[in-house]
């Protein structure tokens, strides 16, 4: 009876250990089908248009009578973007993930880790169109512009977007220092604060890059609620100008593109696709030496 029911365990941790190697050469699978049909798909146009003029001709008019491709306005304003919301959404994430992690009451903490859980649950075309109620006239009146739809507004919107991602994986790495790192701290005569910010945060500081890794993903690759509030034209990237970043620029055009345009849109999704491996490698490798 033993050996039968010791079989059957084998049996099903076998079963079990081929489904989860099964998932796990999928991810792997659905990753390597999308690069391979991104770069197929992309670089025909490249190579029609030329790289250096793809990459940093200023201008983008693909239905003009002559037509020019030119993808720097979307690089630069995509790099702005994400830049300027890492700048303003992780300090603010942190703070928050410090305040719910050891300063806040047991009560409010399970209430603003529901408000977290929340905030990342909203479609962006809610965001998008909260921009474009609050934060575009909000702008508009404050800096006194004749249109709030600009780089800016993006900015604000995609701060707030990343705060989920950036609160809740650093309030993990948080938690996840051993008490008795605080214990001897506090024991040599540190206050809490001093504590928490000068050896909880450091000794968090692998998971605390990690969020930022997440929240540079959801940043750059955000579309529907740029595209709502960016003004979502070619310009040459302003502060306070409309601009267009990668993701709305084939999120806006690809509906009715043909031709050589559409292939250039496929082009774009490369260049973004390639973008976004270069960032999360640079900081992977930058965490695994902080872990080191």
């Amino acid at each position: 009876m033993k050996n039968g029911l010791k079989l059957g365990a084998k049996l099903v941790e076998r079963i079990m250990g081929g489904i989860f190697t099964l998932c796990g050469f999928a991810a792997v699978l659905f990753v390597a089908v999308i690069t391979v049909f991104l770069f197929v798909s992309g670089i025909p146009a490249i190579g029609e248009i030329g790289l250096g003029d793809f990459l940093l001709c200023t201008v983008w008019s693909p239905t003009s009578a002559n037509p020019q491709y030119g993808i720097l306005p979307f690089i630069t304003a995509s790099v702005m973007g994400t830049a300027g919301a890492i700048i303003i959404g992780v300090p603010i994430g942190l703070m928050c993930a410090v305040y719910i992690s050891k300063f806040a009451p047991k009560k409010l903490r399970g209430v603003l880790r529901e408000a977290v859980s929340l905030l990342s649950g909203i479609p962006s075309v809610v965001y998008g169109l909260v921009g474009m109620i609050i934060i575009v006239p909000a702008v508009r009146t404050v800096f006194g512009l004749p249109d709030g739809a600009n780089l800016f507004s993006a900015i604000i919107v995609l701060s707030i977007m990343i705060l989920p991602s950036v609160i809740s994986v650093s309030e993990t790495a948080i938690n996840a220092v051993p008490h008795e790192f605080e214990e001897g701290s506090l024991a040599l005569g540190a206050t809490k604060t001093e504590t928490v910010f000068k050896i909880s945060v450091p000794a968090a500081k692998s998971g605390i890059l990690a969020s930022v890794v997440l929240g540079i993903g959801r940043a750059i690759g955000e579309a529907m609620a740029v595209m709502m509030v960016s003004g979502n034209v070619a310009n040459m990237p302003k502060l306070f100008g409309s601009v267009r970043f990668l993701t709305t620029a084939v999120a806006s055009e690809m509906s009715y593109s043909s031709g050589l345009q559409r292939k250039a849109l496929f082009s774009i999704a490369l260049v973004l696709f390639i973008f976004i491996l270069i960032i999360n490698f640079v900081l992977n490798f930058v965490i695994k030496r902080k872990k080191d």
